[in-house]
């Protein structure tokens, strides 16, 4: 399941503090900040700047460069599909297709019930097996449209027995 600490500014910067020593400390910041909160948080923006030098323009504009970096909380599940070569070859496209029907949601958007966010990727490094997703740290592979239902409904089903 995905980081869902609600934002706290005591918190925000203690991470940031505690990447202050590491060479180019912006993106891991960025990384901890995220891993921390869920997302870039738009508080996080000046507290970033000032503790850099930078302008919060500066900030932004690395923020929204990388497009792993999330400006809204994503939900509580992250699915990330590859859209690599290899994947494509054996239809990711397709299986894209249906994922984004079966969940209403398009790449970089979360679900109505905040269960599920959708995100590309380049490659998954499961080629051999595609075409790959990844649910949360799980890699799955092979997956055709049933096989996705299949894993979603197993995610929920895995998250209410908790």
């Amino acid at each position: 399941m995905n980081a869902r600490s609600p934002w706290s500014e005591d918190r925000a910067t203690a991470v940031i503090a505690a990447n202050r020593h590491l060479r180019g400390a912006l993106l891991p910041m960025l990384h901890a900040l995220q891993e921390e909160f869920g997302c870039i948080d738009e508080e996080a923006i000046p507290l970033l700047a000032r503790e850099l030098n930078l302008s919060r323009a500066d900030v932004h504009g690395v923020v929204s460069f990388y497009h792993e970096f999330r400006r809204s909380r994503p939900g509580r599940h992250t699915i990330k599909v590859c859209r690599a070569e290899a994947c494509q070859s054996m239809n990711a496209d397709g299986l894209i297709d249906h994922i984004r029907r079966r969940l209403k949601v398009d790449f970089h958007e979360t679900t109505a019930d905040d269960a599920f966010s959708l995100e590309p990727v380049f490659c998954l490094g499961n080629c051999a097996l595609a075409p790959a997703v990844m649910v949360d740290e799980t890699l799955h592979g092979r997956v055709s449209p049933a096989r996705f239902d299949a894993i979603a409904a197993s995610t929920l089903a895995t998250e209410a027995a908790r």
